[in-house]
């Protein structure tokens, strides 16, 4: 049976204040609550020590905390760890936990399944059930912090938003999540450490520009020829490369800041000059850089990881075209967590 209680999380600070005034309490019992429930992430109203039996009781009568539960876990050879998110409906989502000597990233969800259809991605495959709200978002960046502190010792540096689903789809809720893990009553992180990786939808990246976020931008690019690209990403039907350009022309014009293309090269799809060639062209609209990323397997043969050399000539017509790229080997392959592979098989 569905609760009829509401969600307390879904409260602004002021909202929370009015219910203690209209109560009979003083307004800062909202403060002491919105503390333990975003910078102290606490679960239970039980543990808000600082609050009276009854007081408790009476927010145990109005609200729920709808949070998460890290269901399973499973540990990669190379330190990074894979998430299985139980939600309060029962829904599940996976999150990764990656760390190198200088940094750990947590790779988080936006969406139950994905409502775009990118041939080479798992996720893809499962309808999109739904979007997650913002606590739900924020629940998992305290969780894989958790994690760090414990198996790597170090806080959380940074977050990166391409676990399943397409952020944009879910633009209020994300932002909505950023704002509360940047600020300082939640947890105060900094929003040059956060990037939001998008398939590229033009009217939403317009609109983050006009709304001045402080976050980094990636695109899964994959290809610069439209046909190309719109055969492993058909919603590219919908949203034609002409149009994406003028979308991040405009975020730079308004932000200065530069974008990540991030860009996989598979044998017999996108390993051509003329592949090449149309990347290099691509790149010279803005300021950029390219994260070539290693294929991940999801067991489907129309995608193969190109060869070594295919991979150098994208290096070498880059790097001669002073476009800075990087080649990133894809951490937690053995436990399905890497790039493209996040599709809840359990």
């Amino acid at each position: 049976m569905k609760s009829s209680k509401r969600d307390i999380r879904a409260l602004t600070k002021e909202q929370l204040r009015d219910f203690f005034v209209a109560n009979g309490d003083r307004a800062f019992r909202g403060n002491q609550v919105y503390e333990w429930l975003w910078s102290k992430s606490l679960h239970s109203f039980d543990e808000m020590t600082n609050l009276s039996k009854a007081t408790r009781e009476m927010l145990e009568n109005n609200f729920v905390i709808n949070h998460i539960k890290v269901d399973s876990m499973q540990k990669s050879n190379d330190g990074t760890i894979k998430n299985g998110i139980k939600l309060h409906d029962g829904l599940v989502v996976e999150s990764v936990l990656i760390p190198t000597d200088k940094r750990t990233t947590a790779c988080v969800s936006s969406q139950v399944g994905c409502s775009l259809n990118c041939k080479f991605c798992a996720t893809a495959r499962l309808k999109r059930m739904r979007n997650l709200n913002p606590d739900e978002i924020y629940d998992q960046v305290v969780a894989i912090d958790k994690q760090s502190r414990l198996y790597h010792q170090k806080k959380l540096t940074n977050i990166v938003f391409m676990g399943m689903g397409e952020p944009l789809m879910n633009y209020n809720n994300v932002l909505k999540a950023i704002d509360k893990i940047t600020s300082d009553e939640g947890l105060g992180m900094s929003a040059k450490r956060i990037t939001l990786s998008t398939s590229g939808v033009p009217k939403m990246i317009k609109k983050m520009a006009d709304d001045e976020v402080k976050f980094n931008l990636a695109v899964s690019l994959h290809s610069a020829i439209d046909e190309v690209r719109t055969s492993i990403m058909p919603f590219n039907s919908t949203f034609p490369l002409e149009d994406l350009r003028e979308s991040l022309e405009y975020w730079y014009a308004k932000t200065k800041r530069k974008v990540t293309y991030e860009y996989v090269v598979w044998g017999g799809i996108n390993d051509t000059k003329k592949d090449i060639d149309a990347l290099v062209q691509f790149c010279k609209y803005i300021p950029c850089k390219v994260n070539l990323i290693e294929y991940n397997s999801i067991d489907d043969p129309q995608f193969q990881q190109a060869s070594e050399s295919a991979i150098n000539n994208y290096i070498s017509n880059l790097e001669m075209n002073d476009i800075v790229v990087n080649v990133r080997r894809s951490r937690g392959k053995d436990i399905d967590a890497a790039c493209g592979q996040l599709a809840n098989k359990s």
